[in-house]
């Protein structure tokens, strides 16, 4: 798998989110160049399991439109005379 990575505003998004969270949930305050190390260790360590459900979640869901298709066409047979 290639290394994630993101935009300059997605980036600083994520980070005001973790600053978010650290101050609100756990009354502590982190800085901004500590939150992008947190989120490039996030996405080191942790993304190939976001991804990887991701990637199983896509493949449930083209099975089950494949099979629907397969329906279809069934339906579209004409009945054959002797």
């Amino acid at each position: 798998m290639k290394e994630i990575r993101f935009s300059k505003d997605q980036k600083e998004r994520m980070v005001s989110k973790i600053k978010s969270y650290f101050h609100d949930e756990l009354d502590q305050d982190i800085g901004g160049f500590e939150a992008e190390f947190l989120i490039d260790f996030f996405a080191r360590e942790l993304g190939p399991y976001f991804y990887n459900r991701g990637i199983f979640d896509a493949q449930q869901i083209f099975n089950e439109k494949a099979e629907e298709v397969g329906y279809v066409i069934q339906e579209l047979e004409q009945p054959e005379s002797y």
